[in-house]
């Protein structure tokens, strides 16, 4: 069996399984993406002390991208500094995985290990719905 990073193994017949962050892959208008990448530029930004990148349903798509980020302190949480998170990610990123919105919140939350707990955050756009399609 071998590893294929944070993604999945492949077993002794060469099957793939993916597994755990591939839960966090974001499929929008069929194309695959995963939110490290923007997750990585976003925290590079003077304004952002953390961040984190997930689909949320879209009935268009299928789902979007969404950035919920905290900002570093003193800095105003405000529509203007989500467009320019925003405009940011759009200098570096292709337009798919570029967030069309941008929330904010005090603090994200965290496991006791220092892991982002980012299924929290996800599971407040998508609610009860039993299909991450929609």
């Amino acid at each position: 069996m071998s590893t294929v990073g944070d993604v999945g193994y492949v077993d002794a017949d060469r099957f793939l399984y993916l597994t755990d962050r591939a839960t966090f892959m974001i499929i929008s208008g069929g194309v695959n993406i995963y939110p490290q990448e923007c997750e990585n530029l976003l925290i590079t930004h003077p304004k952002v002390a953390d961040a984190a990148v997930f689909g949320v349903p879209n009935a268009d798509l299928g789902e979007e991208v969404k950035a919920v980020v905290q900002p570093m302190p003193g800095i105003v949480p405000e529509v203007a500094l989500a467009e320019e998170l925003i405009a940011f990610c759009a200098t570096s990123l292709s337009r798919q995985k570029v967030p069309r919105s941008v929330d904010f919140e005090k603090e994200l939350p965290r496991l006791p290990t220092g892991k982002l707990y980012k299924r929290l955050l996800r599971d407040r756009y998508w609610g009860n719905k039993a299909s991450r399609i929609v």
